[in-house]
């Protein structure tokens, strides 16, 4: 496949989103833009939020990782179902008891200004940092199959797509995010679906025959049982929960779209139905990962490796897809760049909301609407050109599957967050020194750092995986509770 028809079936897509940009965003507002005036159907808001779950990383990452851990991913997928029913249980009733907007404005509210500040800071590092690596991917694979053989820079792709998802989420914000989200996710699954039919066809082999083949080889083990394992399942299953709750429900992206929903019983139901669908979901890019290695195996097809000879993970599926034929070429890009998209817009719009409101105050001054407008879009533009800076920062450290990054990342910038919540909703009783938490929100992670990087010297080979989160949470929580005092009327 051609470059040129490649950046054709980039253009013709990106084309077909600001036809939905444009009938979504009409008659938008600030309300429109940050809280998408509080109607989104909740079954548009649940279908949606499988795309932006998902994202560029796992779209790559996860059948590619079947390559070196098989299907031990599915434990942490199973541990989200219960993290999204706490999310449900717990976070969107205090959520919409407030009223909030920004979802950090509850910090404020229960321990003071510093720790609303300090709670949006590092959602907006997580943020910045995670969904940048999300959306390098895409903009790698462009660049690999595209921009390089022309001789143009890496950092042409990267302001292109930068600029494109400014340009459409600049007016509509939330309100728009709702329903192109829902666009990106069809045809992220297409692509996934397809692309795994044509390897069946090609290999004449049903779904049921793939799985046992694949099984046989060792590729579908699910469970490590090795408790010193980074990947035992026990930990996978407890990580996926704590994950799920901090960047999902402790996440402002996330939560902005749940938040645009009627009422919370509407906000509830997308919750749990996402849930089960992400469950399915997961399932799917898992098998896909087998066929693209056991297709890779039976047919002599050279998986590709790096300068080391090392299999390159995030290589497979799109040099597997290329090589197959026409179509599953244009199925595979077409569902890369929504998968690119669907992670970057709503992100790129919740960065804006958590700076125009923790920082700037918008629901705490007296403002025009037109002054509003004119700041929330500075805001706007400021995010995409750090946005830009962070992908072309990355550029020289991609050596390895990127969604144990995107993981190692949330461990400790998502860690603070989890002890801030946890200690607010469960120690109602006992007040915070405020000036204390910035301090605390610094130290956890670097504590939890060096737990993880000599682990196995103090453990007893214990080797820590992505449940270093729920340490670092616990270091936070304690933290706090040794910088507090018992209060009779404390806040929220």
């Amino acid at each position: 496949m051609s470059p040129s028809t490649i950046l054709l079936v980039f253009l013709a897509y990106t084309v077909l989103l600001f036809v939905v940009s444009h009938f979504t965003s009409r008659k938008s507002d600030n309300a429109a833009f940050f809280r998408g005036n509080k109607n989104s159907p909740w079954f548009v808001v649940a279908y949606g939020m499988i795309g932006a779950s998902l994202s560029g990383v796992t779209f790559m990452s996860v059948p590619g990782g079947v390559y070196t851990g098989q299907f031990t991913y599915m434990p942490l997928v199973l541990g989200y179902v219960l993290g999204y029913a706490v999310i449900a249980l717990f976070l969107l009733p205090l959520y919409y008891r407030l009223n909030l907007t920004s979802i950090y404005t509850y910090l404020n509210m229960r321990f003071g200004p510093k720790s609303e500040k300090t709670g949006a800071a590092f959602f907006i590092l997580s943020r910045l940092l995670g969904s940048a690596l999300r959306m390098y991917l895409v903009v790698f694979v462009l660049y690999e199959f595209v921009f390089k053989a022309w001789g143009i820079p890496f950092w042409v792709p990267a302001v292109i797509f930068i600029a494109i998802i400014l340009l459409y989420t600049f007016k509509g914000g939330i309100k728009t995010v709702v329903w192109t989200d829902t666009l990106q996710t069809t045809f992220l699954l297409l692509a996934a679906f397809l692309t795994a039919f044509y390897i069946l066809r090609n290999l004449h082999l049903s779904l049921g025959d793939l799985l046992q083949s694949a099984s046989e080889r060792g590729y579908t083990k699910m469970f490590e049982t090795d408790w010193a394992h980074n990947k035992f399942w026990v930990k996978q299953v407890l990580a996926g929960m704590f994950i799920t709750i901090t960047m999902t429900g402790l996440d402002q992206d996330m939560m902005q779209k749940n938040l645009t929903c009627k009422n919370l019983r509407d906000a509830q139901k997308n919750v749990m139905t996402s849930s089960l669908l992400f469950v399915v979901v997961n399932a799917l890019f898992l098998c896909l990962g087998a066929a693209l290695i056991y297709y890779a195996q039976a047919t002599g097809f050279q998986l590709p490796v790096n300068e080391a000879g090392v299999v390159v993970n995030d290589k497979i599926f799109p040099s597997v897809a290329f090589s197959l034929s026409k179509f599953t070429a244009v199925v595979f890009v077409v569902g890369l760049v929504a998968a690119g998209y669907s992670s970057a817009d709503g992100t790129l719009t919740a960065l804006t909301t958590t700076f125009c409101f923790d920082f700037m105050h918008f629901d705490r001054k007296q403002m025009p609407e037109q002054q509003v407008t004119k700041y929330r879009k500075w805001v706007h533009v400021g995010f995409a050109l750090l946005y830009l800076l962070v992908i072309i920062a990355f550029r020289p450290f991609h050596n390895e599957s990127l969604i144990d990054k995107v993981f190692d990342i949330a461990g400790f910038t998502y860690g603070p967050l989890l002890g801030l919540y946890s200690f607010g909703l469960f120690m109602k009783n006992r007040k915070v020194v405020d000036g204390a938490v910035p301090y605390i929100a610094v130290a956890s992670p670097v504590v939890s750092y060096l737990l993880k990087m000599y682990s196995r010297q103090l453990f007893g080979g214990y080797q820590f995986g992505f449940e270093i989160l729920i340490v670092n949470g616990l270091l936070t929580f304690l933290a706090l509770l040794a910088f507090s005092h018992r209060e009779k009327n404390a806040k929220a």
